[in-house]
């Protein structure tokens, strides 16, 4: 291993080698689709001008509580992997049984001794900090990229999805990083789930027992239906493994990222007698469009705008009920209505991810709607 140097990655200069490297390590990849470059200039501290003119200007809202630690791998002077040591501070106030920090960002060429030392680095930073578990891959938390995935390496990832090597496992738990969660996708087909009397039955009358109404987000009073996302994210999500709740400022650049391309009846809130009981999140699959992109919004971004009818996926990244209206059988409502709503929008399929494998309420909603599981994810933890 004397060949393999490991360098940290502070100046603009090496955050552009560190954002830039999976260019080259999935340039042979076909499935694999860029992140925009926007959002990672954003993440890594080297928002532009242009950055700004979409909103990502300033200091990312996870730096608010987090702390990220960049490191580049060398072999032989040759540019070879990268690894993101993570501390996130409201982690560890929410999840109190370790202190736990995070890798993320990881990519390497197929050489466990490269990668034995990205996670030697990642885990000496957190130790100098005073953790005692290391989790991962978080990029940089739970609510960004998460989880490496090892079940569907033939398909594009859906839009904010993470897509890597299949060789990446071997390479994690060759390192002694075991599987602490287990993490699906589900694939939805739109004409089955619309032509299923069963589960159009349900949901009526689920509909009717709790008199559950769906209202489309109001794009015409967008803070104050802000307000209302940041009430049920914080509320319905927070008992669940792995969730922190995010910051008014993320949730604010959430919703500026997602409403300028969204459609309001794939996000609806749900109201049961009245009163707010959850809501919903989908939105189109653009990395159909965005996997021609190479990450870059300029100069043919406004394909996300021309060429929309021509995305036949959606995915749902939300489905949150306040734990007062769990298990009643009100998701069932809610992805009939989405489907609905997908289909009208020339829509075949729709994607509801993540869902925790060991989340035996929402798995089994999911198989009330005829949905199969297609994509698997792991998320890896360790002692240190």
């Amino acid at each position: 291993m004397s060949n393999i140097k490991i360098v940290p990655a502070n100046t603009k200069a090496e955050k552009k080698i560190f954002m830039m490297l999976p260019f080259d390590i999935y340039k042979d990849n076909k499935y694999w689709v860029s992140p925009l470059l926007t959002d990672m200039r954003y993440m890594f501290g080297l928002s532009g001008f242009v950055d700004s003119l979409i909103g990502n200007k300033g200091t990312h809202p996870f730096y608010e509580y987090g702390q990220m630690q960049l490191y580049l791998a060398y072999k032989d002077k040759k540019l070879v992997g990268r690894i993101a040591a993570i501390n996130n501070d409201k982690y560890n106030e929410v999840h109190t049984k370790y202190k736990t920090g995070f890798f993320g960002f990881f990519d390497s060429i197929n050489d466990q001794n490269v990668a034995n030392a990205l996670f030697d680095a990642a885990k000496a930073w957190l130790k100098e900090r005073n953790m005692n578990r290391m989790q991962g891959p978080a990029s940089p938390s739970s609510s960004y990229d998460f989880g490496l995935l090892t079940k569907g390496f033939d398909d594009y990832p859906r839009v904010d999805m993470p897509y890597q090597h299949e060789y990446y496992q071997h390479l994690f738990t060759n390192y002694g990083l075991p599987c602490e969660q287990e993490l699906l996708a589900y694939k939805m087909d739109a004409e089955t789930i619309f032509n299923n009397e069963k589960l159009k039955r349900g949901a009526a009358a689920v509909q009717k027992r709790y008199n559950v109404e769906i209202r489309p987000i109001d794009m015409k009073n967008v803070k104050k239906e802000v307000k209302k996302i940041k009430e049920v994210y914080n509320r319905a999500w927070q008992p669940l493994w792995g969730i922190v709740p995010l910051s008014d400022a993320e949730i604010d650049a959430y919703a500026e990222k997602f409403l300028m391309i969204a459609i309001p009846e794939l996000i609806p809130f749900i109201y049961v007698d009245g009163k707010l009981a959850g809501m919903a999140v989908a939105v189109l699959d653009f990395n159909y469009i965005l996997k021609d992109l190479k990450g870059k919004l300029f100069p043919f971004g406004y394909k996300i705008f021309t060429q929309k009818s021509k995305v036949k996926w959606m995915r749902v990244i939300l489905l949150g009920l306040f734990p007062e209206f769990q298990g009643k059988g009100i998701d069932a409502v809610v992805y009939k209505h989405l489907i609905d709503a997908g289909l009208k929008k020339g829509f075949k399929y729709c994607e509801g991810s993540y869902i925790l494998k060991d989340n035996e309420m929402m798995n089994r909603g999911m198989s009330a709607v005829s949905a199969e599981v297609y994509k698997e994810y792991k998320v890896y933890e360790m002692d240190i």
